[in-house]
């Protein structure tokens, strides 16, 4: 094989592949042995059609597409790597001759990663950023923790009030007309949560058990749902039971019930001491945020849309991921939302323009600092780790590979680089 590359403008590279035609017939007869069950022609059992008899029936270039896929795949990443490339976007693949006759020859133009002219990344200035914990704070934590301990119980003989949990049957209708997921029985409602339609909880108030009533309300104009946005709506009511919640009494009890401390100050203090910590990463994050930013704007690139659209892409990949963990697919969600793909992916490009741009200026700043990852900082970082979860240090160990290990070189190079930016950072008075 043979390969030769020309760098073509608009930061592009152009590969010419050439490849042996003996490579391009080994690939056609992986692929027939592959797919031979497939084909049936007369006088043949069936997965037992000779290839010559496969291409002289069903035609010469039968499997030319399939191998064509397995050269590339296999000769494309090897000519990236061998050339040094940084790709950033898909091949455009042009086929100049592909036959068992001649060579197999193909050319690929891709989007190289763009340089980075860098701005002043060591003398910049942020607004401060700080966090404190208040007293309200520390209460607001309490009240989360003193609900999550609450004991729950039924009360029929009662009107329905602000705080109460309502067993409700529902249905709901737009001029006259009932709408798709607007139906619902036995439904478990906190009133006062606000995580019904503004306005429904509130006409709740009042009702008693076995009591139906209409309520009146409209969807926002921002609702998810699209033919449902800004309209009018009844929703049928019907009150089957009323649970109230009985909160415990916050003293020294309450702490050696739900902590291991005996005595509340002291539950206070770990509280206190646990919001500061999640407060100083806050900040911290922010600083390094803002920071970024002053970086990118003070610096020179041009991206290309196609470096856009596979961020786009991998963002895709990784909120469907995070929806599976939850039980739904990205497909249910955008027919949730009212979204078709295409508009869905448009909302990402903005946040994959300054994901990339915050990448690159980074990475152009190790280039230029020469920030290196040493074996005992992997270690260390695993050491870390370990202690983080919880586990042995040698069993922890066992379980890293090596594409792992590369993993937290990179996390380690990006700490290093976001340390020496913050460092030389000045907060604004």
């Amino acid at each position: 094989m043979s390969v030769k590359v020309e760098m073509i403008e608009g930061n592009k590279a152009k590969l010419e592949f050439s490849i042996e035609k003996e490579k391009f017939v080994e690939a056609i007869d992986q692929v027939y042995k592959e797919n031979a069950k497939y084909f049936q022609v007369p006088g043949f059992r069936k997965g037992k059609v000779p290839k010559e008899i496969v291409m002289r029936n069903y035609g010469e270039s039968t499997f030319y597409n399939d191998a064509f896929e397995k050269v590339a795949n296999e000769e494309y990443p090897k000519a990236i790597e061998e050339n040094n490339l940084k790709v950033v976007s898909k091949p455009e693949i042009d086929v100049v001759t592909m036959s068992t006759k001649e060579d197999l020859v193909f050319t690929a133009i891709v989007d190289l990663e763009p340089k980075v002219e860098l701005g002043d990344y060591r003398c910049i200035e942020i607004e401060k950023v700080e966090y404190n914990v208040s007293e309200d704070d520390i209460k607001a934590r309490l009240d989360e923790m003193v609900n999550q301990n609450a004991r729950i119980i039924t009360n029929n003989d009662q009107q329905l009030e602000k705080g109460n949990i309502a067993i409700i049957d529902f249905e709901g209708f737009v001029e006259g007309v009932p709408f798709e997921g607007g139906k619902a029985e036995k439904h478990e409602l906190e009133i006062g949560s606000g995580s019904f339609i503004p306005g429904f909880e509130d006409q709740l108030i009042g009702m008693k058990v076995e009591e139906e009533k209409d309520i009146n309300v409209t969807f926002p104009e921002q609702y998810q749902v699209e033919e449902l946005k800004g309209k009018p709506a009844v929703f049928k009511v019907k009150l089957h039971e009323i649970k109230i919640k009985e909160l415990p009494k916050i003293d020294d009890d309450f702490a050696k019930d739900v902590s291991e401390f005996d005595t509340l100050e002291a539950l206070k203090t770990d509280i206190k001491n646990k919001m500061q910590e999640s407060n100083e990463e806050r900040a911290k994050s922010e600083k390094e945020s803002k920071a970024i930013e002053v970086i990118v704007n003070n610096s020179k690139m041009e991206i290309p849309h196609s470096m856009i659209d596979l961020e786009v892409e991998h963002k895709v990949k990784d909120i469907e991921q995070n929806m599976q963990y939850q039980g739904l697919t990205l497909q249910q969600y955008l027919q949730y939302s009212g979204l078709k793909m295409d508009d869905f992916k448009i909302q990402l490009e903005d946040q994959a323009l300054k994901d990339i741009k915050s990448r690159l200026v980074l990475e152009a700043i190790i280039a230029k600092e020469n920030i290196e990852v040493t074996d005992e900082d992997v270690e260390n970082k695993i050491a870390d780790m370990a202690k983080k979860y919880n586990k042995d240090l040698a069993e922890y160990k066992k379980g890293i590979s090596d594409s792992y290990k590369q993993y937290f070189k990179d996390n380690i190079k990006y700490e290093k680089v976001l340390k020496l930016i913050i460092d030389n950072v000045k907060f604004k008075k």
